[in-house]
């Protein structure tokens, strides 16, 4: 297991209409807007020393549509932070065109699910290392997690299990899972599924999502032996202090430093 410390904190940015938004377990009747400057949201995630922030494009992966991609591209050139993006991402143009933006990986969702072939086709033309599957859950009534897509809208009988199987022989290095059920609820992550992903699949680098609330959440997780987790909500409501935050974002400054 990886020790305290080791784990990086991912911030979210879900784009909707070219706004920072979250969604309550997915849904988009549920949204709450936090900020109509999605570039100054990620200047704030820098100066907090985030290495890395996580980018949705919600409309596009409730669709397909791609409103939020200038957005996306100007917040790509930004300097000392990558971005991992996701949301939308149907076509293998699609993701050159971010990785020549400077984009650092691509975030893989519905299609990974529907159409997994045609995906294990790009990380096998591209870089694998340069793609995460961002794959989300809804336990069943006996625990199992059964896989989301289509923005949540729709479940598959597939599980989180037997997809990550197909795709392990590609070269497969970054998973993103998220229990919807925890989703902006920040009612803490689910540390049982987590410990699960881990233990079945221990050489694969694991982001969690869904749930985070407080310091004591990050350091369960680092626990757990993820490698990353990403929030979203808990970071815009400030439920967690710079302090607290700071073992876990590689670029933060020492308290001696600041």
């Amino acid at each position: 297991m990886k020790g305290f410390g080791t784990m990086e904190l991912i911030p979210a940015i879900d784009l909707r209409d070219g706004r920072c938004v979250r969604l309550l377990k997915g849904d988009f009747a549920a949204e709450t807007v936090y900020s109509d400057d999605p570039q100054g949201v990620l200047d704030g995630y820098r100066a907090l020393g985030a290495r890395r922030v996580h980018i949705v494009d919600l409309d596009g992966a409730r669709d397909g549509t791609q409103p939020n991609r200038p957005t996306v591209l100007l917040m790509a050139k930004s300097s000392g932070i990558k971005l991992q993006v996701g949301g939308g991402l149907r076509t293998i143009e699609r993701i050159r065109e971010l990785f020549d933006a400077g984009v650092d990986r691509a975030v893989i969702g519905s299609i990974a699910v529907t159409d997994p072939d045609r995906v294990m086709s790009w990380m096998f033309e591209l870089d694998p290392r340069r793609f995460v599957l961002a794959l989300d859950v809804r336990l069943d009534d006996i625990g199992t997690p059964r896989l989301a897509t289509h923005g949540w809208q729709q479940t598959s009988t597939a599980t989180l299990w037997t997809l990550i199987e197909r795709f392990m022989n590609v070269g497969l290095t970054h998973v993103l899972c998220t229990d919807i059920g925890r989703d902006g609820t920040m009612t803490g992550p689910n540390l049982t599924l987590y410990s699960e992903a881990v233990r079945r699949y221990p050489e694969l680098h694991w982001q969690a999502s869904g749930g985070i609330a407080a310091a004591r959440d990050l350091r369960s997780l680092s626990e757990c032996g993820v490698t990353a987790a990403i929030s979203g909500r808990a970071l815009l409501e400030n439920k967690i202090s710079p302090e607290e935050l700071r073992p876990f974002l590689p670029n933060a400054s020492s308290p001696a430093s600041m």
